[in-house]
């Protein structure tokens, strides 16, 4: 199943203004958006509202943190999958392969590298 990406890496919310994730997780129709929501000293916060898979891939120099809030989300790895449900997190080391799926509308927070290529390095 090819799945259309939405990916909107400019920084929407400044310090000190209120994230309603609810609020944005509503107001989202596309079925895989990621957008940043906003820096936190070198690193940058993620919302996915996602449905469908991404693309294997790895970022070299990164690692990558996901935390789902709501949903069902997997993560392939080579030789293992990780399914993450509400209220649980996972890490992805720099250097690791990897494809994440959401089998159902979910909503997961990323933090990451504000550097990170969001689609991966290969």
């Amino acid at each position: 199943m090819k799945t259309a990406y939405t990916m909107l890496s400019g920084v929407k919310f400044k310090a000190l203004e209120l994230i309603d994730v609810k609020a944005l997780e509503r107001a989202t129709k596309d079925q895989w958006v990621n957008q940043t929501l906003c820096e936190v000293n070198d690193s940058v916060v993620r919302l996915g509202v996602l449905k469908g898979e991404f693309h294997w891939h790895k970022h070299d120099k990164e690692d990558e943190f996901f935390y789902v809030v709501d949903g069902k989300f997997c993560i392939d790895l080579e030789g293992r999958t990780v399914e993450l449900g509400p209220q649980q997190g996972f890490t992805v080391p720099k250097g690791v392969v990897h494809r994440t799926r959401a089998p159902e509308r979910s909503v997961v927070l990323m933090i990451e590298s504000k550097g990170i290529v969001p689609t991966g390095d290969q």
